[in-house]
């Protein structure tokens, strides 16, 4: 298959912990005639700057639970990300299950890594552990070739010009931003393996990860 080179985006998934230029890149979105899907204090933010944000719910049809624990983890998101364009019987299968696609999803994590700076309690981190976001900056990174996915605010920025000046992304910035999100995830799983590994006596576990990340560029090396 032929990935396409420009995507359009007229449809936003936004549900971010870090909330840092959110108000601005949504503003944005919204200026393009973007519709914005979001969650919880995600939406209440956005809805408090003036901006018309549908509730995921109201898009499943089922409510968060469970303090927020369950609330993106539905067909009618994951199907949204991962549906193949070029595909009939997924295009098929969007339609019979009344499914939409997304075309941007923006989210980060759970504050994993600044909780563990910050204590050892163990039902705190736990409680910081992501996952609903995890799964859907995979399945969007996956699906690049139809969708753009954002896990940085420093990447709002890019995104907003492109589509101010195409619509949408081209492919090079996707894939880029999609290699970006699966070394994020894995930095994220990696922090959580080294403590929980650390933390019940594990000394040297059968399967170790490491993850790092770049400061400045070096001249030479």
């Amino acid at each position: 298959m032929t990935s396409p080179a420009s995507i359009p985006i007229r449809r936003a998934l936004l549900s971010v912990s870090d909330k840092t230029g959110l108000i601005e890149f949504a503003t944005r979105l919204a200026a393009a005639k973007i519709e914005l899907l979001s969650t919880g204090g995600t939406a209440s933010l956005l809805r408090d700057a003036g901006l018309n944000v549908t509730d995921v719910a109201e898009v499943t049809g089922f409510p968060e639970i469970m303090g927020g624990r369950v609330k993106t983890l539905h067909p009618k998101i994951h199907g949204g990300l991962l549906a193949r364009r070029d595909l009939d019987d997924h295009v098929a299968a969007m339609s019979a299950q009344g499914i939409e696609g997304i075309d941007l999803l923006v989210v980060n994590l759970y504050p994993f890594e600044e909780t563990l700076r910050q204590t050892r309690d163990r039902q705190a981190l736990v409680e910081k552990i992501d996952i609903g976001g995890p799964a859907m900056l995979r399945a969007a990174a996956k699906n690049h070739d139809f969708l753009t996915v954002l896990c940085d605010p420093a990447d709002y920025a890019s995104v907003a010009d492109a589509i101010d000046k195409n619509g949408g992304t081209e492919l090079e910035l996707r894939q880029r931003l999609a290699a970006k999100t699966f070394a994020r995830t894995a930095a994220y799983d990696s922090a959580i393996s080294g403590w929980m590994a650390s933390s019940f006596g594990e000394e040297l576990p059968e399967i170790t990860s490491t993850a790092g990340r770049k400061i400045i560029d070096l001249r030479y090396g």
